[in-house]
This record gives structure tokens, sequence and C-alpha cells, in this order.
């Protein structure tokens, strides 16, 4: 994934998912869960790239930021439970179609329908 608009075309691949714009500012995108009304999935332009913050198991954060540059703390967010993943950097796009999943999971209250990872 390299645009903002792919990454919005998989996070709507998930199921009761609807895209939101709360600031009336068409650079911040979140993907919201309808039956939670949660967020995801933040897209953004920073810097020039295109920035995807997600939520991630604390378990999980530091493995994301230590195994590749473009993973870091997330920008104006908890930074214990969300991660900004930079887009065009190194991260391969399997690795940030799980990170999605893994925030999906994490913002959907309904453990039983747990995502699978989409192609």
């Amino acid at each position: 994934m390299k645009t903002r608009k792919e990454v919005i075309s998989y996070c709507s691949s998930f199921e009761e998912v609807w895209e939101d714009y709360p600031f009336h500012d068409s650079n911040w995108t979140c993907m919201r869960i309808r039956t939670t009304n949660k967020i995801f999935a933040w897209i953004y332009e920073k810097d020039h790239a295109i920035w995807v913050n997600v939520k991630c198991d604390p378990q999980w954060r530091d493995f994301w930021r230590n195994m590749y540059q473009s993973v870091v703390p997330a920008y104006h967010m908890n930074k214990e439970h969300w991660n900004s993943v930079i887009l065009g950097g190194d991260v391969p796009e399997h690795e940030m179609k799980r990170m999605i999943a893994e925030s999906y999971d994490l913002c959907s209250t309904n453990k039983k329908k747990k995502s699978m990872i989409r192609k």
C-alpha cells in the first residue's frame, strides 16, 4: 500500500466499517467500526508522506518499532497502544495489512468475529 486510497479500500474490506472525516478536514480520514463507532485506523498526510495510525497490542508495539524504521510511536495518539506507519517506507504490504487487521480486532467488541487478513 502506497496511497491513502489503497489504505481506505483495504480498511473498507472489513465488516461494518465506514470512512469518516471528524475534523471536517480532508487530510484526516478515520476508519470506524459501525457496531462500536471506534476508530481502528487514522490516515493522514504528514511531512509529505501518508501516515496510518493503528492500534497495537503493547506486547507487539516495540517489535514493530524495532523491526521497521517506518513504524514509530503514534503521532497525536497514546504511544502505549498506537503506532504510526509511514507509507512508502520499509514495511512490506503483508505486514501493513497484518497491523491494520490487528487494529480492527482490538477495536471490535465482537471477539468471535476476528478479522482474517485480506489479500
